[in-house]
């Protein structure tokens, strides 16, 4: 993994752990289908501009198979937030976002070496293997000793079903920017514009919750909107230069950021877990930047 790719995945991390605080700070009130649209709304509208930039400036013309993976990609986006967001409706932050970001990773490499013809090395290997300790070791310390016993199990279901979406879309929107060669912005906000539509049927039924929530998160709903796709941009980018196998597990070292949030602003967790998990995670972060 080169220096640039390992900056744009690093610099993901820390933008994906901040918007998935907000996310759990929204609360568990909201209704997902309102949020989820009032969400890609906001996202689609804002990155419209630069979508269109650059289809200008590359010539690039969307072709049937593209078309596919962008259709493809936006319906398995929403069953991937409505998950996550049913998952922080009834789990911790702490308990959550490292069962689901430690989950996809070791599957899509998984998926990357079977699918993608990616061909794993002894560091590589050795770098989500550490990766995956650091998760477990996170995900070990359970939900605060204030959470009702049933939320522990229920995050749980919902951070692994979390998971497996991640690694769906994450080896399916790496064959789309990869091997059908759509720019990586162009390609995510295409994938807005298919969830603002696929949502609407539902979301506009309920204008007044749609309302309440701009009215009341007002800001945090921009955060998420704004952050959201500019983490997953940052991991398209990365994608189109580097190897899905060695990306998928790279970026879970924002669950790093996503603890220290948790424990800093939520009181979650503890911070003698951290510190070894924090231990495995830059160790496998190095293996996977030198293979």
């Amino acid at each position: 993994m080169s220096p640039s790719v390992l900056a744009l995945v690093l610099g993901s991390a820390v933008v994906h752990a901040s918007w998935n605080l907000w996310a759990k700070q929204i609360g568990g009130a909201s209704r997902s289908a309102p949020l989820l649209w009032l969400l890609t709304a906001i996202s689609s509208v804002c990155y419209a501009p630069f979508a269109w930039w650059i289809l200008r400036e590359s010539g690039w013309q969307p072709s049937p198979v593209a078309m596919v993976f962008i259709v493809g990609s936006g319906a398995i986006h929403v069953g991937y937030f409505v998950l996550l967001l049913r998952g922080y409706r009834v789990g911790d932050l702490s308990l959550v976002y490292p069962l689901a970001r430690g989950t996809g990773p070791l599957l899509a490499t998984a998926g990357a070496v079977v699918l993608l013809a990616e061909k794993p090395t002894v560091l590589s290997v050795s770098g989500a293997l550490l990766i995956a300790l650091g998760v477990l070791i996170v995900a070990s310390g359970g939900p605060r000793s204030d959470s009702p016993k049933h939320a522990l199990g229920a995050g749980v279901r919902y951070g692994l079903a979390t998971g497996v979406a991640i690694a769906v879309y994450t080896l399916w929107d790496g064959w789309g920017v990869k091997r059908a060669g759509v720019p990586p912005l162009v390609f995510y906000w295409g994938g807005e514009v298919v969830r603002v539509l696929l949502l609407s049927p539902v979301a506009l039924r309920e204008p007044g919750a749609i309302a309440q929530l701009w009215r009341v998160q007002r800001w945090r709903v921009l955060g998420v909107a704004l952050l959201s796709p500019l983490s997953y941009i940052l991991i398209l980018l990365a994608m189109r230069h580097g190897d899905v196998g060695h990306i998928a597990p790279a970026r879970e070292v924002s669950i790093l950021f996503g603890a220290y949030l948790g424990g800093r602003v939520l009181g979650e967790g503890d911070r003698g877990r951290r510190l070894v998990a924090a231990a495995a995670f830059a160790a496998g972060v190095i293996a996977l930047a030198l293979a």
